[in-house]
């Protein structure tokens, strides 16, 4: 009998074991995978000349004036156009109406020359990380990429409906690097006092939404069309602003939710936070672990992670390498 159970907890040791090998092997994979799909797109970004051009007054004076007051507001005036984007999230999420709400932690990089961005979202249970995901705007592309532990694809989309998806989430998204709004690419249209048209072009196609302005200038709302799911096409969509905050100089949404409002009521699937932004600094995937560090090549008292070949603790400190204690 002793015999048998030293066996059993001897199979149930080497099945634990290869189970956290495989989650540890899946999380490498996706973040190179990231890691690679962000250099795609970065490398697609021309190097930001020397003395950078700066937003003037005079490239807001044709706006609609709601536009103006908002990015007044923000602070725009005076700063250097934005090429690329780098920021963190912590949050919440949920699948469907009236399933539960999940952790998240989230990364995400943009390039705004060619618009593009690669967000790499992590699901947990507790300390556990059970979902992964990859979603991805490129040449007017959208990817979307869900694996359980890492390991097991359940979502694997592209197509004209997830490019909808795609390039209306990254014209959402600029709030959060508001210069963009002065490319060549965007227009605005007056609508009232204080509200505004903004259409986005790139590669041929449009995404146009509406942007709700308080009187002083900050965005309270930002309303479209979204494509959702296959069996409920395009809905309307919105990501109502929950808090205001200041990052690279500017005054910008910190806070925000994303609802459809579907005819059986809104949907509210995403509350997020972003904890950290920069704009135009080297980049360099910051590796997340699974469950637990795993050494790394040793820098003092310190393990350092600048790619991706091995696990990083969670980022510590500074702003261009991170570390954990060891």
């Amino acid at each position: 009998m002793k015999t048998t159970v030293k066996r059993v907890s001897a199979l149930a040791a080497v099945a634990v074991s290869a189970g956290v090998a495989a989650q540890v092997f899946g999380h490498r994979a996706f973040s190179r995978l990231v890691h690679r799909d962000v250099q795609t797109m970065l490398a697609q970004t021309p190097p930001a000349p020397g003395g950078a051009v700066a937003v003037s007054e005079e490239m807001l004076a044709d706006l609609p004036e709601p536009a103006r007051r908002y990015l007044r507001y923000a602070g725009v005036v005076g700063r250097p156009l934005v090429q690329t984007v780098h920021l963190r999230q912590k949050g919440r999420m949920r699948p469907a109406p009236g399933q539960p709400w999940t952790a998240l932690d989230a990364e995400e990089w943009y390039s705004v020359h060619t618009p593009g961005f690669v967000w790499d979202g992590t699901l947990h249970l507790g300390p556990i990380p059970v979902v992964r995901a990859r979603d991805m705007y490129r040449e007017g592309n959208g990817y979307m990429l869900i694996r359980i532990a890492s390991l097991f694809t359940v979502v694997d989309a592209k197509g004209e409906e997830v490019d909808q998806a795609a390039m209306m989430r990254y014209l959402s998204e600029m709030i959060w690097f508001p210069t963009a709004f002065l490319a060549n690419n965007v227009s605005f249209e007056a609508v009232d006092g204080s509200s505004v048209r903004v259409t986005l072009t790139d590669h041929g196609r449009i995404a146009t939404a509406t942007l709700h302005v308080d009187e002083q200038g900050r965005l309270t709302e930002f309303v479209a069309k979204r494509y959702m799911d296959e069996r409920r096409g395009l809905q309307a969509w919105s990501t109502p602003i929950t808090g205001y905050g200041e990052f690279e100089g500017l005054r910008l949404p910190i806070g925000g939710k994303a609802v459809f409002k579907l005819a059986e009521g809104d949907f509210e699937y995403i509350d997020v936070a972003i904890t950290e932004l920069e704009y135009d600094v080297p980049f360099a995937v910051r590796v997340r672990p699974p469950a637990s560090c795993a050494p790394a090549p040793r820098v003092g008292g310190w393990s350092w992670i600048d790619g991706v070949d091995g696990l990083a603790c969670p980022p510590i400190t500074g702003r261009r390498r991170f570390g954990c204690r060891l």
